[in-house]
């Protein structure tokens, strides 16, 4: 199983800032000790070029964030203060879960991008501590080289992902799924192929209820030659932003229910982490750490 990460590309960020940008490098540590048959699998993810961001975003927002021309206004909607260091991560957090997707679409199995899930990303602006929609390139790059026509995300963070909603809108060959907390940002919430929503403290039982529900009315309605999985840590009951009360053991549950489906379906599958901010840092890696290991247990 290819594992593609971008930790090494680091940013500054405000004192006391809410995003855990150090859960990345502690997360690939961890692998590579938990995991160390895994080492060499561990790959430097690439650069999303202009070209593969072009398939999604306009070209004078990608213009204005390569040269840090954007506004205070739009610098606050996306919750970062610019960077040449926070381009580069942006542009390498991209390319991982392209090269996930074509990796996957080639030896029809499972790879992992540790970072991506940058859900909250509009074709013109980024937000919510997203800068590129990674989901959404990947999906429009795969499309275009012809690895695939139906592709499915399904995303499993705590907050909908309203930038990948409006992109696709109007497309039916892609089809958006989005299991999220109804209360929680966005305030505004697109609309998505299928939405089920959740409310505060939901626990184990109505989470998984939900995920089942929710991918296999997905599976019956739409085929898909690729999933991409945004695993998210953060309905977990420790996050800051989450607003839900889902256990450790409930999301392992999660990941292992999906991988299984998939699986037992043969689709390739291209899975990203996504949202995680929980008030021990050592918990959201653990939870991803869980994703990362529930993937290569159901890897085929």
């Amino acid at each position: 199983m290819h594992i593609y990460y971008s930790d090494v590309f680091s940013f500054p960020l405000p004192v006391n800032h809410r995003f855990p940008g150090s859960k990345y490098s502690l997360l690939r540590k961890r692998i590579s000790i938990v995991f160390p048959d895994l080492t060499h699998n561990l790959i430097l993810s690439p650069a999303a070029s202009d070209h593969e961001l072009l398939l999604v975003h306009d070209k004078e927002y990608i213009m204005k964030v390569l040269h840090g021309k954007l506004t205070p206004k739009e610098v606050r909607r996306i919750g970062f203060p610019w960077s040449q260091e926070l381009v580069t991560r942006s542009r390498h957090s991209v390319g991982g879960t392209i090269a996930a997707s074509r990796q996957v679409l080639q030896r029809g199995r499972i790879a992992c991008n540790l970072a991506g899930g940058t859900h909250h990303a509009f074709p013109d602006h980024g937000e919510g501590f997203c800068i590129f929609n990674d989901t959404a390139v990947a999906a429009r790059v795969v499309q275009s080289e012809q690895l695939a026509d139906n592709i499915l995300i399904l995303d499993l963070d705590v907050h909908q992902g309203n930038g990948t909603a409006a992109i696709f809108a109007s497309d039916p060959s892609v089809f958006t799924l989005s299991i999220h907390n109804r209360r929680n940002f966005p305030f505004h919430k697109e609309r998505s192929s299928l939405d089920i929503t959740l409310p505060d403290g939901a626990e184990d039982a109505e989470y998984l209820d939900a995920v089942e529900r929710g991918l296999n009315s997905a599976l019956d309605k739409f085929t898909p030659e690729l999933v991409i999985y945004l695993a998210g840590a953060d309905p977990y009951h420790g996050d800051r932003l989450g607003r839900l009360s889902v256990s450790k053991t409930g999301l392992a549950a999660r990941d292992d229910y999906v991988f299984s489906l998939l699986s037992d379906h043969k689709i390739p599958t291209a899975v990203v982490l996504a949202g995680g901010y929980a008030r021990d840092i050592r918990d959201t890696v653990d939870i991803h750490l869980k994703t990362v290991e529930s993937a290569q247990r159901h890897y085929w």
